[in-house]
């Protein structure tokens, strides 16, 4: 007999939310960001349910890529870190697949290569973000040297901001429309949370990332049903054990949490084996047939602990650890982390069944 937890994809919950992000752009074209395995939801799971709607994709592996070219799909594939080697980039070419470009190497890479078509590309300029892009004050030269090659197909410009989920984008998007609106070609600049908020920044392409999957890219600001996004993961599991508690029992390991009162506790089949964030305390919001309530202690590697102190509840309840009914942005919250990161750990051992 398995375990009983298991996480339900919805796909039809996916193409909801691409769609929505589209309606919040409507002079713009919108990648599906499916990196990560479609941030742990199954590539081409997500990718099927938008395959007649949707206007591209963008993710990190070249590999990946060709595995939805080679399912059929002939939209434009952006390959969001470029390429890392000299077959990264022929593959891509071959494939008809973009690629940003975002430092030096890369371009001496492209001007040396012998590519078997044009290759389309994204010259991707820092305005704040400090990771990945050249400075603002190349992009005329960087352009220039990429055309002189004579190996480019289309040319875009873009930008990542650093802070669309916080402070705003104002300055960088005043950074980056300076240099680029001369240029005449394609621009991206949207994230998910620049996409909701700032309709000046939409440009050619929009790139919503997380709103695809039912997380909200500023949970402190509006939740993901307020954004009118549906959740796409549920991760369910059960009720495998109950213990009673006197007052001063203590539970899980080390006993961080202590009880003041009678309880009863319920153990839940899921732990951070399972890809529940260890660093989850008391008090992070689960389900129990139905009943919000909260974590106690420690979670372990295959277990946590449940209150079930006024919920009618015994071996074999339903339990809800994010999804459906409990959003992943509040457990996440608790944790201290974000959705991204759960939907991302959710371990190869978990059933993954479509509903």
């Amino acid at each position: 007999m398995s375990r009983p937890i298991l996480a339900r994809i919805d796909p039809q919950a996916f193409r909801h939310n691409y769609l929505h992000a589209k309606q919040r752009a409507p002079g713009a074209r919108a990648w599906a960001v499916v990196k990560a395995n479609a941030y742990g939801h199954g590539l081409l799971t997500c990718a099927e349910a938008v395959r007649d709607v949707a206007d591209g994709f963008a993710l990190l592996e070249v590999s990946e890529a060709m595995r939805l070219r080679a399912a059929g799909f002939t939209q434009p594939i952006l390959m969001l870190e470029g390429f890392f080697t000299e077959n990264d980039l022929c593959l891509a070419a071959a494939h008809q697949i973009s690629t940003v470009i975002h430092c030096d190497e890369q371009v001496r890479m492209l001007e040396l290569a012998e590519l078997s078509q044009p290759l389309a590309v994204f010259i991707k300029l820092n305005t704040g973000m400090n990771r990945l892009g050249f400075p603002l004050e190349q992009s005329n030269a960087v352009l220039a040297r990429l055309q002189a090659s004579g190996k480019l197909g289309q040319v875009g410009l873009m930008t990542h901001f650093a802070e669309a989920d916080g402070q705003g984008i104002a300055e960088p998007l005043a950074q980056f429309e300076a240099v680029s609106r001369l240029a005449g070609v394609p621009r991206s600049a949207a994230n998910s949370a620049a996409l909701i908020r700032n309709p000046e920044a939409h440009y050619d392409w929009v790139r919503p990332g997380i709103m695809l999957y039912g997380g909200s890219p500023m949970p402190a600001l509006h939740s993901a049903s307020a954004l009118g996004l549906r959740p796409v993961m549920s991760l369910a599991s059960e009720i495998i054990g109950v213990q009673g508690l006197r007052a001063g029992d203590r539970v899980g390991y080390s006993g961080t949490f202590t009880a003041d009162r009678p309880m009863r506790v319920g153990t839940v089949a899921c732990g951070y084996a399972d890809g529940y964030p260890r660093h989850a305390g008391t008090g992070t919001p689960i389900l129990v047939n139905g009943q919000r309530t909260r974590t106690l202690g420690r979670v372990s590697m295959d277990m946590l602990a449940c209150d079930l102190t006024g919920i009618e509840a015994d071996v074999g309840g339903r339990v809800t650890l994010w999804g459906e009914g409990l959003a992943a942005d509040d457990v996440a919250a608790a944790a201290g982390t974000i959705s991204y990161e759960l939907f991302c750990a959710l371990a190869p051992r978990v059933p993954v069944v479509m509903c």
